[in-house]
């Protein structure tokens, strides 16, 4: 039988959509319990498709719940280096779906600096890494690229090798070649990193970092949450399992 870290689940859903829709509600659910804790929740957030389909369900479904969703703390774990009304940003999906329909407080929600803040790359890295300070993730979402790539921490790049809370990156190896990012260093500090991932394009990456990748060659094997690692596949991402880890995790 494959053997885990004990604070790593795998769970396999039938389709993408269904692992935006379980993400969701997850995620509401998380939030609402560590709130109940009396703490105020810490959340990083991620970007792409599946994030994107999951964060309009928590458009949908988070004004009906217990979710104080003013004392919520809304962080990225990397941002691409344009200006702060571009598209092309990964916060601009989650804040056109969520502004003006979860009562957020404009003060927790930390964007990170862009093009035009009139920082440097590296001063907007510092300055958000101050913004950020010691704070911890209850939980960190990221999503896999086929190459392992999480955040913009890419294999055999400088960015795998960082240290440090927020690093400016240059020469990424997908567009746009500069980009802000959080450092695998801190989101380990993370209480719950969230994999979530979806399609036959990311099953070589997902089985790598499962079973034993090295952290500069697979990016996504070098990250964990402290209590818990929980990765969100559909089956296609979870093709290259070993049929024990899958048949363990199916819902």
């Amino acid at each position: 039988m494959t053997e885990l870290e004990d604070n790593v689940q795998i769970l396999v859903h039938p389709s993408a959509d269904a692992v935006a829709e379980a993400i969701a509600a997850r995620l509401i659910a998380r939030i609402a319990e560590v709130q109940d804790q009396g703490r105020v929740p810490q959340v990083c957030l991620t970007g792409g498709r599946i994030a994107t389909q999951a964060y309009q369900h928590v458009a949908d479904d988070g004004p009906r719940s217990p979710v104080d969703w003013r004392r919520v703390e809304l962080w990225w774990g990397d941002e691409r280096w344009v200006a702060a009304d571009s598209d092309d940003r990964n916060d601009a999906p989650t804040l056109a779906q969520w502004q003006g329909v979860l009562d957020l407080d404009p003060e927790r929600v930390h964007r990170m600096p862009a093009t035009d803040s009139g920082l440097s790359l590296d001063d907007a890295a510092d300055a958000y890494a101050a913004e950020l300070g010691d704070r911890r993730f209850d939980v960190c979402l990221l999503g896999v690229g086929p190459d392992g790539h999480v955040a913009s921490v890419f294999p055999e790049h400088p960015s795998s090798y960082a240290e440090g809370r927020v690093i400016g990156v240059r020469a990424s190896p997908k567009p746009p070649p500069e980009r802000l990012s959080l450092t695998a260093e801190v989101i380990n500090t993370s209480r719950e990193v969230w994999f979530t991932v979806a399609g036959e394009d990311k099953a070589a990456a997902v089985a790598m970092a499962l079973l034993g990748g090295g952290a500069v060659q697979v990016p996504a094997a070098g990250v964990h949450g402290t209590d818990r690692s929980l990765w969100l596949l559909d089956r296609e991402a979870a093709s290259k399992l070993p049929s024990d880890l899958v048949q363990r995790g199916v819902i």
